[in-house]
């Protein structure tokens, strides 16, 4: 397997993170859903607890056992929510990171690779310049 350059490898790196990266901000878009789900759950609650219909009025002591559990789920998801929202912010910053890193290392490459080409020209240069043979310059 040929020899990979050290940019190629990071660049392979960054794919990975950013992958990463993007697992997390859809772990958030669900655990933001997931809330979202709750909070309207709550809202229809709220609204049976505080209807007239007498139907609901019946219900009261299970509505609001119902809203206390939705309460208790709802500070779970957003716990949830914000350790998702600091692991997505530390995926960004480690894949901007390599991604620097990747730049870096290319730019270092390219670096090298110019002198090389310029040390062979300066190399064909001086080669042209002498002879083949050290017998051609004695008389």
């Amino acid at each position: 397997m040929a020899e990979r350059s050290r940019s190629e490898k990071l660049k392979r790196l960054v794919a990975v993170q950013r992958h990463l990266e993007r697992i997390a901000e859809n772990e958030l878009a669900d655990t933001t859903r997931q809330r979202d789900d709750v909070t309207a759950s709550m809202e229809r609650v709220m609204d049976a607890i505080s209807s007239a219909d007498p139907i609901h009025m019946a219900f009261s002591i299970q509505y609001a056992d119902r809203y206390g559990r939705l309460t208790i789920r709802d500070q779970q998801l957003e716990g949830i929510q914000e350790l998702i929202q600091m692991k997505v912010q530390q995926e960004r910053t480690k894949a901007d990171r390599l991604e620097e890193h990747m730049k870096d290392a290319r730019e270092l490459e390219t670096r090298e690779a110019d002198d090389n080409a310029v040390y062979d020209i300066v190399d064909q240069h001086f080669a042209a310049a002498t002879p083949a043979s050290s017998k051609v310059q004695k008389p």
